[in-house]
């Protein structure tokens, strides 16, 4: 399968993704659109994944690919195409489909999520459990598109999962971070660590490393199941 994957600031990377996808020898290309790279024809690729990232999906006057990629990412939804958006993905995908994208309450560190009722709807989260602890960096928030399953909250943020027709999902939360990943979200983004009940400390972030092995098999559930839509 050929896989594209868009990356908005060098230290938000794959993750997990990376070696799933290359153990199942998939073709991957990508577009650091930070550095200028050209987006993809919805003809080059059988799957587009989004990541993070920290801008709002409308500061197109700073990051002017940004109205690029979300004509991207409409296309690519219009087509049938799988598409993967998490977190900053996941609010451009909203946003492609129409969505409103607005500041919330910072969520950042280990919080649970909770299935919505209509989760079920979609085959695509049959193996996710009812609760479960992701891990979660974000400040804005997505409203939930039109014709679009509403699947997933959390105490600080009741929009946290959509998935829009049989292909494609928007996570506001993080499936695919490792140790690793966090600690250079860590490291870029200090000060977004501020003192309140939604934002943990680097410390408590990092203190059970066995959480990110837990985390990345939902994960490799998800990308399963997606590649077998």
């Amino acid at each position: 399968m050929r896989v594209h994957w868009l990356q908005h600031v060098p230290f938000e990377g794959l993750g997990s993704i990376e070696p799933w996808l290359a153990a199942r020898g998939h073709e991957v290309a990508m577009s650091r659109l930070y550095a200028g790279d050209a987006l993809p024809d919805p003809d080059d690729y059988d799957w587009l994944i989004a990541m993070g990232g920290p801008m709002n999906v409308d500061q197109e006057a700073e990051y002017p690919w940004l109205a690029d990629e979300k004509r991207c990412l409409a296309a690519a939804l219009a087509a049938g195409k799988r598409v993967l958006g998490i977190c900053l993905g996941a609010q451009l995908m909203a946003r492609a489909l129409g969505a409103a994208v607005t500041p919330g309450a910072p969520e950042i560190g280990w919080f649970d999520v909770e299935l919505t009722g209509t989760a079920a709807q979609s085959p695509l989260l049959g193996g996710f459990p009812a609760r479960f602890p992701a891990f979660h960096w974000h400040g804005d928030r997505f409203d939930i598109p039109d014709g679009a399953i509403h699947a997933a909250a959390s105490e600080h943020c009741g929009n946290q999962a959509f998935v829009y027709g049989e292909r494609a999902v928007g996570l506001q939360f993080h499936l695919e971070t490792t140790p690793e990943s966090a600690a250079a979200l860590i490291d870029h983004c200090a000060d977004e660590l501020v003192d309140r009940p939604s934002v943990q400390s680097a410390e408590t972030m990092l203190a059970s490393p066995e959480r990110f092995d837990a985390l990345n098999r939902l994960m490799d559930g998800l990308l399963e199941r997606l590649a077998a839509a």
